[in-house]
């Protein structure tokens, strides 16, 4: 079967031939790769920055952004069934009887940092036409859902640092009022940074969560990215025209900041306009250059005085992506049009060079078999 693998020793990209996978363990399941996604790290780990084959291969297939097809399942599998739609979740958890956190399959706040993850870190990937896994890693997705379903894994990013904000925000009587018809967040303000998919898929799930949503990016406003923005019910506000203090003076409090730009400059500038009670997710990780100047001051001063949060998140549990399954469907409900604009590009693997090597533009793009 064909594969995208990257070769770090020998730094090359290369489509190869591999054998089949075969079910080997009672819980294990098989399935037929339809679609992978190719986002950021992808791109990253093909220009060698990092990314790690497995310990006995010199190469890694990459693709962690996948949707699958069950076609072979083993004699204990009990979760999913042959012609089911899955999502593989993307960790998988380390060894050490001592890590609490992934021995209780919360593999995405391991301790050790020993995880491997599918197509990242010494575990092949999905951009193969077959893979293997253990069911407990398999998120079934409604037939419904096949033409959009490759945006799960993406949106999980969001909806795990909305269950922490949640969970954080408990220190305070941050709830709304109950009102009838209304939302948990709709007395909040969120400003999200950045308009990749990962910014776009968590305005949708802050506008579904009730927050009153402004999205603030490079882009100019006339670009397709605000407009989708704007279609989707949300505002948008372009950093090249609008400071972050003109930003915050017209939306008031800013009560969230879901970052997704893996940019520190413009990261560390708005976190000087964080509001009181405010959080600030970090979900970008940015690539090593310079030093920045920042007014380190007053962002302490701020994060005493008006009782800021400020955490990081990455990758995500089971929560996350039934959580993501679920919401995909009610954004489909919602903006069917925006949602499937979000998917600029399929491709053939054939075509791997010039989609994960940066020659194709767009907002989602992706592989398919």
């Amino acid at each position: 079967m064909k594969a995208v693998a990257v070769f770090p020793s020998r730094r090359q990209v290369r489509l190869v031939e591999q054998a089949q996978p075969k079910v080997s363990s009672p819980t294990e399941v098989k399935v037929r790769v339809l679609e992978v996604g190719i986002c950021g790290t992808d791109k990253e780990i093909c220009s060698f920055l990092y990314g790690t084959p497995p310990p006995t291969a010199d190469h890694l297939v990459i693709g962690h952004e996948s949707l699958a097809e069950v076609v072979e399942i083993g004699p204990a599998v009990s979760r999913v069934t042959r012609g089911d739609l899955v999502v593989p979740m993307v960790r998988r958890p380390c060894a050490r009887q001592t890590c609490v956190a992934c021995r209780s399959d919360r593999q995405d706040f391991c301790f050790t940092g020993e995880f491997t993850e599918r197509g990242i870190k010494h575990a092949h990937g999905f951009m193969t036409e077959f893979a293997v896994d253990d069911e407990r890693y398999l998120n079934p997705v409604p037939r419904a859902l096949q033409d959009v379903a490759i945006l799960v894994e993406p949106l999980t990013i969001a909806e795990k640092a909305l269950m922490q904000v949640w969970q954080v925000q408990q220190r305070l009587p941050w709830a709304c009022p109950v009102r009838p018809g209304e939302k948990p967040g709709y007395c909040h303000n969120a400003v999200v940074l950045g308009a990749g998919p990962v910014g776009l898929l968590g305005a949708m799930a802050l506008l579904v969560g009730g927050f009153d949503t402004c999205v603030y990016s490079l882009e100019p406003a006339t670009s397709p990215k605000a407009s989708f923005v704007k279609a989707i019910g949300a505002t948008y506000a372009c950093s090249a025209t609008e400071s972050v203090e003109q930003l915050a003076e017209r939306i008031g409090n800013i009560d969230l900041v879901y970052e997704a730009t893996g940019a520190a400059k413009i990261s560390f500038d708005l976190m000087r306009v964080l509001g009181t009670n405010g959080v600030f997710v970090f979900t970008g990780v940015p690539g090593r250059k310079g030093p920045i100047e920042l007014d380190a001051d007053l962002i302490m001063r701020n994060l005493v005085l008006k009782n800021q949060v400020v955490y990081g998140t990455v990758n995500a549990g089971r929560d996350a992506f039934e959580t993501a399954i679920r919401d995909l469907t009610d954004f489909m409900g919602r903006w069917p049009e925006a949602v499937r604009s979000l998917i600029t590009g399929r491709y053939p693997i054939e075509a791997y060079q010039d989609v994960i090597l940066g020659r194709r533009d767009g907002i989602k793009n992706t592989i398919r078999f």
